[in-house]
């Protein structure tokens, strides 16, 4: 029997994520987390130094987003620990999946306050799938097996592996455990025969039913199925923030994204549906609205791998716990052979409701661009293969209904979470998976300040991104909520940036193309400049009207029913045409 190579913790640890097959790494070294840069110094593994951890945490989600596969994030201990708690939060919300690996002080100082000691772990177990605490070299290789397995099963999400220094810096024989049992870890992965067949009939029954598809599906990478499903079963889809383009846009039983932001079509899908069909989706609040009036003639089939979600905010008539992607496959096959309702009604009905509710474009006043035209018109120029990412406000709504959804996992964002601060290293994550592609970020001048500075870090490791940056000088959409809501009382929301910064000089700083574009004769031009940049990072600043708003829009606490077109205007349902 061969000896066990004897390694220190550091270079166990790095030649772990290399047997779990780790690409990139996105993080800053300190103290702590020392030891274990000096064996990646000799790795084939790629290290991309950010400039603050939060960037490298979304671009860790980034990367995770865009491929499927687990994102790596790396941080000393301390601040540079907790500087990635947004991004684990984040992460944790939108089921991505990420490892992140801290630097912790040495065993002995744990407990003590010693400089730059915090407890990791204890901060973030609200918001990981699981965490890890090595004191142990020889107990690395275990804990970096087991945490890959935790972030890419089930329902996918963060894990922590948290490192002491002298963890890192002993030795021991490196014993590589490859597949680890992990007792109590079991995700239930096949979905109930009796339950697929409970589905496919009420599927068969009803008269108005509704596909109400969510992140899940992307995690699942169940796009196939899922517009297989579409054409066999004839019913109109709504997709979330988190699943635009599973369905291509141009399917016409697409409806578009439905919530407190949603088309009114998907809105009155699923208020006038009398089932809806859940698929990797959990009834958040921005979905439902007010949830005592949600769907109120609807019963529910809800399909996710996460059993703590089926029944959590709606009551599932059908629950279905078990990867989507077989569940889906299993209804595509049982509802090929159904006799189903005549649903060519229900369609005409929300045909009309799209036709007649259509996004405008149009500026507020001559001379002055709207944020709307300027997000359509880079869509329509860039193309459907590029990959999107965005900050989270006004933009990030505009973006969902007006860039061309139609291939599946291209539209980075945050959902649950709604980071401000997640576009540019996101968009950064998605390009080191797939340099060959275009990545654009549409991000608000708010979003853009948190951290632009990793545009930098794109410059410096030949990432070249594209970023167009909505300047409306406020924060959109608060300054939407004091309009409507605070009497026009526009408490700190000027972000003055007719001023400062001047973000074509900002980013040639960071060593960017910096373009302005302030017509819509200037905006093609920028767009088309940018696309022609291939070797570095092009940073774009659109002025945008302070005033446009996003329309629709449901009110917080409110009914879904009571969906607004514009600020005193709502929807004419015709629900006599069903």
């Amino acid at each position: 029997m061969a000896t066990a190579e004897l390694l220190t913790g550091a270079q166990a640890l790095v030649q772990s994520l290399e047997r779990v097959g780790v690409e990139v790494i996105f993080g800053i070294p300190g103290g702590a987390i020392l030891p274990a840069y000096d064996p990646l110094y000799d790795s084939k593994i790629r290290h991309i130094l950010v400039r603050h951890e939060q960037g490298a945490g979304h671009a860790a989600e980034g990367y995770a987003v865009a491929t499927g596969r687990v994102g790596v994030c790396m941080a000393t201990s301390g601040p540079g620990a907790t500087n990635l708690v947004t991004a684990i939060g984040d992460a944790y919300m939108d089921s991505v999946p990420i490892v992140a690996i801290t630097g912790q002080v040495g065993s002995a100082a744990i407990g003590t306050d010693a400089f730059q000691e915090a407890d990791i772990r204890g901060i973030t177990m609200p918001i990981t799938k699981h965490s890890y605490l090595v004191k142990q070299a020889a107990d690395i290789p275990k804990a970096v097996s087991a945490a890959f397995q935790i972030a890419a099963t089930g329902r996918p999400g963060p894990v922590l592996i948290d490192i002491t220094k002298d963890a890192l810096s002993s030795t021991a024989p490196f014993e590589w455990p490859g597949h680890v049992a992990l007792p109590g870890y079991k995700p239930t992965v096949k979905p109930h025969s009796r339950q697929l067949r409970e589905a496919a009939k009420l599927m068969a029954e009803a008269e108005r039913p509704v596909l109400y598809v969510g992140g899940g599906v992307v995690k699942a990478r169940a796009f196939e199925q899922l517009n297989r499903l579409v054409e066999v079963t004839g019913i109109p889809v709504v997709t979330t923030l988190m699943a635009r383009g599973s369905v291509p846009d141009s399917n016409p039983l697409n409806y578009g994204m439905p919530g407190m932001h949603g088309t009114v079509a998907a809105v009155g899908a699923l208020q006038r549906a009398d089932l809806i069909v859940a698929l990797g989706a959990r009834f958040d609040d921005r979905v439902t609205g007010r949830l005592d009036s949600f769907a109120p003639g609807a019963k529910i089939v809800h399909a996710d791998i996460d059993p703590a979600e089926i029944s959590k905010n709606r009551l599932a008539d059908v629950p279905i716990v078990g990867d989507v992607g077989q569940s889906v496959t299993a209804l595509v096959e049982l509802m090929g052979e159904a006799k189903t309702n005549d649903l060519s009604g229900w369609v005409r009905y929300l045909d009309h409701l799209r036709e007649r509710y259509q996004p405008d474009t149009e500026p507020l006043e001559e001379g002055v661009l709207s944020p709307e035209y300027v997000i359509k018109r880079i869509g329509e120029l860039v193309g459907p293969d590029a990959y999107y990412a965005t900050g989270v406000g006004q933009h990030q709504m505009w973006a969902a209904h007006l860039l061309p959804h139609e291939q599946p996992g291209r539209f980075l964002t945050s959902g649950g979470a709604g980071t401000m601060g997640y576009c540019v290293p996101a968009a950064m994550g998605a390009k080191v998976a797939h340099p060959d592609k275009p990545v654009w970020g549409i991000d608000g001048d708010g979003c853009f300040q948190m951290t632009n500075q990793e545009i930098t870090t794109c410059s410096l490791e030949g990432i070249p991104i594209k970023i167009a940056v909505l300047n409306n000088q406020v924060l959109g959409m608060v300054r939407q909520w004091q309009t409507l809501y605070y009497n026009e009382r526009y408490s700190n929301t000027n972000l003055h940036t007719d001023r400062l910064p001047d973000f074509p000089k900002l980013a040639e700083a960071m060593g960017a193309v910096g373009l302005r574009a302030e017509t819509p004769q200037e905006v093609d031009e920028a767009v088309k400049q940018a696309m022609a940049v291939d070797d570095r990072p092009v940073v774009i600043e659109f002025k945008v009207h302070k005033d446009a708003m996003v329309f629709p829009m449901v009110a917080a606490g409110t009914s879904n029913d009571d969906i607004k077109i514009a600020r005193d205007m709502a929807p004419e349902w015709e629900d006599d045409q069903l």
